[in-house]
């Protein structure tokens, strides 16, 4: 039983972690890269996209002396992206569930933290201002931050966390009453020889 509860465990991992970041990170191809925030200043971008970008996953790199972001539910950045005048993304970053930031370099202390605005669906061919600015949160020691987009993404199935965290609670609860209960069969008392006797006969 135990090695049942394992797998369980493992598939939920899979569903509901694994997935979501490979589809988040992985899916389609990589647009481009652009920094738009520098020495204290954030700068508006411009990309031209063209309709078969589409969707176009918009991801934003901060770049912090920090081991993690602790926002307390505040928003540290706001990115907006608009087409022909019309606002096609509006989103709110707080970054505070980044749990594993990338180390920005061996000899530097600042780390990576990286957030979904989100996923622009439908794309007309043409110029896309995107505009980040800070949030409400203080106190972030912000390096850089750089805009990353991504075309042709896959969608992740929002179903996928939930399913995910309930097998992984499942796989868990099980394996450790598995081995509470010793995992195995009651031993049976005939399966060993008597005790020896002291005595007649």
């Amino acid at each position: 039983m135990r090695f049942l509860f394992v797998l369980i465990l493992l598939a939920g991992t899979g569903i509901g972690l694994i997935y979501p970041w490979a589809m988040t990170n992985f899916s389609g191809r990589e647009i481009g890269t652009w920094r738009v925030y520098e020495q204290g200043r954030f700068k508006p971008l411009t990309v031209s996209l063209s309709g078969r970008d589409a969707p176009v996953r918009v991801l934003v790199d901060l770049t912090a002396r920090a081991e993690r972001i602790v926002s307390q539910q505040r928003t540290v950045l706001t990115l907006t992206a608009a087409s022909n005048g019309r606002t096609v993304l509006a989103s709110t970053l707080q970054f505070n569930h980044v749990d594993n930031p990338r180390q920005a370099s061996p000899q530097l202390p600042d780390k990576i933290f990286r957030d979904e605005a989100g996923v622009i669906a439908s794309v007309n061919s043409g110029p896309y201002v995107f505009t980040a600015g800070p949030g409400d949160a203080e106190d972030i020691p912000m390096r850089a931050v750089d805009l990353i987009l991504r075309s042709g993404v896959g969608e992740t199935d929002r179903r996928a966390r939930p399913v995910g965290f309930a097998l992984m609670a499942v796989g868990l609860i099980g394996f450790l009453l598995s081995l509470r209960s010793g995992g195995g069969r009651p031993d049976n008392p005939n399966s060993q020889p008597p005790p020896p006797r002291w005595g007649r006969g």
